[in-house]
């Protein structure tokens, strides 16, 4: 994969994850996230480091998961290891704060490994066939 299509898929991908992301957070999910975390959340939203987090996890998902994908030509593979991708990267967060922090609910902390898991198989999908057609 050249450069120019490695940031090109990157694009698309930030768009893909951020788009949906916030659906997710922002209507479908935002009551079920108020009422399990609602105690631990900020008034307002802290734009910088949450769209740093984007920036990186999605940069993560292209060069790790979509780029070897591409070259091997396997779709099955980037939204598998997207899958498996996502899975990690959120339970870094959802088991570390059921381990350290009080009353952080391990209902929330399922949902959120299943949305992980499920966002980032979408987004490497997407990014695995854009990639495809631009290439």
């Amino acid at each position: 994969m050249t450069t120019a299509l490695l940031l090109k898929t990157y694009g698309v991908a930030v768009l893909v994850c951020f788009g949906i992301d916030l659906l997710w957070l922002g209507v479908l999910a935002k009551g079920f996230y108020q009422a399990q975390l609602g105690h631990l959340m900020r008034p307002d939203v802290q734009w910088v480091p949450a769209v740093l987090f984007y920036l990186i996890y999605v940069a993560a998902l292209v060069v790790i998961v979509v780029e070897p994908s591409v070259e091997r030509g396997s779709m099955g593979r980037a939204v598998g290891l997207g899958a498996f991708f996502g899975l990690a990267a959120y339970a870094a967060f959802d088991l570390t704060s059921l381990a350290l922090l009080r009353d952080f609910p391990l209902k929330a902390a399922v949902v959120d490994l299943a949305w992980g898991m499920s966002l980032s198989a979408t987004v490497c999908g997407a990014a695995y066939l854009a990639a495809m057609r631009m290439g």
